[in-house]
């Protein structure tokens, strides 16, 4: 099913908009959240959460890419249970490792205008990652949006870890860069 019927079937508020979404994205947005977790039951149930708030934000909202939606969501909802887990216990993997290396350049809070400038900052990187090469965004994307190892990132992209590992270090500095003079960071 096209993505443009299936986000009329939520328009219409037909439950099998769910099942749809589920047919075409679940494996998809599975391995979004399990990227994030390495859990199996807590991605399950991202994914399951995934289809909840997708059914209570279309309407109104009408996604441009219906993918990246539901992306988005599976992530916020994984970022959201992963910080519930540290708090109750040390966490490994990826995540700590992924929050640190964009600590450097995109500072973190929860005040108010944080939470203000949070879409202007978004909007700012998405502007950021469209000027820079094609491989550089999707290194890029692959380590800050799927939270993939460097390892994994390599291999996708035919290069060595450490080559990945400069690429990343470069585009953080660049974007450091960038957000400083949009003057959404301060040196």
């Amino acid at each position: 099913m096209e993505d443009q019927e299936i986000i009329a079937l939520y328009f219409a508020r037909n439950e099998q908009a769910i099942e749809e979404s589920s047919r075409k994205y679940g494996r998809y947005c599975y391995a979004v959240a399990d990227n994030i977790l390495k859990n199996h039951e807590d991605s399950e149930e991202c994914v399951s959460d995934t289809w909840l708030r997708s059914w209570q934000a279309i309407p109104p909202k009408r996604p441009s890419v219906l993918r990246m939606f539901f992306a988005e969501i599976t992530r916020n909802l994984a970022f959201d249970r992963y910080r519930a887990e540290r708090a109750k216990k040390r966490y490994d993997g990826e995540m700590p490792l992924v929050l640190d290396e964009l600590a450097e350049c995109v500072a973190s809070g929860t005040d108010v205008e944080g939470e203000v400038l949070g879409q202007a900052l978004s909007d700012c990187i998405n502007a950021f990652l469209k000027k820079q090469k094609s491989r550089d965004a999707g290194i890029f994307l692959r380590r800050y949006f799927f939270t993939e190892s460097v390892r994994d990132i390599a291999d996708r992209f035919g290069i060595t870890e450490n080559h990945t590992s400069v690429i990343l270090k470069r585009t953080r500095e660049k974007l450091r860069r960038y957000l400083t003079e949009e003057g959404l960071m301060h040196e």
